[in-house]
């Protein structure tokens, strides 16, 4: 990782890249959040009857850890009547599922 050629990084703003990098692990660090965000990143958008149906998770659960990565930012929502529809709308959050998505999940 450190080469000859390489600047130093500003200890400030590692700092703070480190500070984000919690924060998205922290999100991901709960079994219901993580299954919730793999499945809307590889299926896209998915209205909330869709979610508990697919993945099996109680409503009021489901409700929590929506509601946790919606007050994060990392979900946009959409509304078609009584449906609310979500998505993940981080990109770089994306990244890091389609990489765990790679390392840890079944291949069929």
């Amino acid at each position: 990782m450190n080469n000859a050629t390489t600047l130093p990084i500003d200890p400030d703003k590692l700092r703070r890249a480190a500070g984000v990098a919690v924060g998205a692990l922290k999100l991901l660090a709960n079994e219901d959040r993580l299954l919730l965000l793999c499945q809307l990143a590889t299926q896209g958008e998915t209205c909330v009857s869709e979610l508990e149906q697919q993945l099996r998770i109680r409503q009021p659960t489901l409700s929590q850890q929506l509601g946790v990565l919606r007050n994060e930012g990392v979900l946009a929502t959409r509304r078609e009547g009584k449906n609310i529809f979500y998505s993940v709308a981080d990109a770089n959050l994306l990244e890091v599922l389609s990489l765990l998505y790679r390392i840890y999940c079944p291949k069929e």
